[in-house]
């Protein structure tokens, strides 16, 4: 597991350094823990079943739970689940940020990923280095929470290094980036005729009500 403090390398010739070495693991079918707009995550390749599996092991999660994917644009999206145009219009009014959106699936969307449901969860992220790597990636990304199945989502780099560095399987990257002052993102359920939330999270219930306009 390697280990780079990204803080040190923002707004640096370096910085591109850095990008491209994770764009290349996560081509090879690694692993790389980095900061969001919300908690810590490890991004792998979803269309890579052997990366996806390596998350499952690496998170010590069952594979009756599904994973989330961050997907680049709207229209990435609409390649991974049935979007109509009331569902596109919400999305629009949530994406980029702290709001996970489940959506019904396509084929395309493996049965791994979501534990054989019918649907699959998506999120565009705000965040300046999520949004940098898929200016390099054509594909959606693995992008669940770097924890241990079971414990609590984590904010703070060190927490994470401590926490994988005594287990045979982790990440093979990790970009230090401090402490992060966000939690878990907001879930809101888009398969039945009218929006759901089923978690609370940076972007509460009133300011989710008001974004749609419900």
């Amino acid at each position: 597991m390697e280990i780079i403090k990204l803080r040190s390398f923002l707004k640096t010739d370096e910085y591109l350094e850095v990008i491209n070495k994770s764009v290349k693991i996560i081509k090879r079918g690694g692993t790389v823990v980095c900061p969001t707009d919300t908690v810590y995550g490890i991004l792998a390749n979803a269309d890579d079943q052997y990366a996806v599996r390596r998350i499952f092991k690496i998170k010590k999660r069952p594979f009756s739970r599904p994973l989330p994917l961050l997907i680049k644009d709207i229209e990435m999206a609409k390649q991974l689940a049935w979007i109509d145009a009331r569902i596109e219009k919400i999305l629009k009014a949530v994406w980029p940020g702290a709001v996970t959106v489940v959506l019904n699936k396509k084929k395309r969307v493996p049965d791994i990923i979501t534990a054989g449901r019918p649907t699959v969860a998506l999120r565009i992220s705000k965040h300046f280095f999520i949004e940098d790597l898929f200016k390099f990636l054509t594909f959606p990304l693995i992008g669940t929470s770097a924890n241990i199945s079971g414990e609590g989502s984590i904010c703070n780099a060190d927490d994470i290094i401590k926490n994988f560095n005594k287990e045979y399987y982790c990440p093979d990257l990790v970009l230090d980036n401090g402490l992060l002052k966000s939690s878990s993102s907001t879930i809101l359920d888009l398969t039945t005729p009218s929006p759901k939330i089923s978690r609370v999270g940076p972007v509460n219930k009133e300011e989710l009500l008001k974004i749609l306009e419900i």
